[in-house]
C-alpha cells in the first residue's frame, strides 16, 4: 500500500510493507523521497519521523541536485560510452546493411544505413 504526504514543500512516497523497521531513502537524479514502514505504524508515527529528518532529506537532497550529470550522447565518431564499466570510442560506419553494433577492442562499431536519424542511432531496450 503506497500513500503521499506532504512536508514542507516535499512530496514523500510512504510505502507499508512487512518489514520490522523504517528506512528513510532519497532517489537520483530529482531527489525522490520515499519511506518504507511497517504495516502496524500509524500515519502520525511516520509524519513526526520525516519531519524529524527534514534537513536530513534536504541536505542529501540539494548533493544529488549538484552532482554532475552525463551530457546527451550525440552519436559522432570518437565520442566515449561506457559499456559494462570500460570506455569505447565509438565509430559510427553508414553502409546499405543490417543495423548492427560490435565491440572491438578499444572501439564500438555503430552500423546504419546512409541517411538514419538520430532516433535510429540510439539503442534503446
Amino acid at each position: 500500500m503506497v500513500r503521499q504526504m506532504q512536508l514542507g514543500g516535499i512530496v514523500v512516497d510512504v510505502v507499508f510493507k512487512n518489514i520490522k523497521n523504517v528506512h528513510l531513502s532519497v532517489y537520483p537524479p530529482s531527489g525522490k523521497v520515499r519511506i518504507s514502514a511497517p504495516l502496524r505504524m500509524n500515519a502520525d508515527t511516520i509524519r513526526v519521523y520525516a519531519i524529524s529528518k527534514l534537513d536530513w532529506i534536504k541536505q542529501q537532497q540539494n548533493k544529488l541536485r549538484a552532482q554532475e550529470r552525463e551530457t546527451p550522447r550525440e552519436y559522432l565518431d570518437r565520442e566515449s560510452h561506457y559499456v559494462w564499466g570500460k570506455r569505447y570510442l565509438l565509430k559510427v560506419i553508414e553502409q546499405d546493411v543490417a543495423p548492427a553494433v560490435e565491440l572491438k577492442h578499444s572501439k564500438l562499431l555503430l552500423q546504419i544505413r546512409p541517411g538514419s536519424g538520430e532516433e535510429k542511432k540510439q539503442f534503446r531496450p
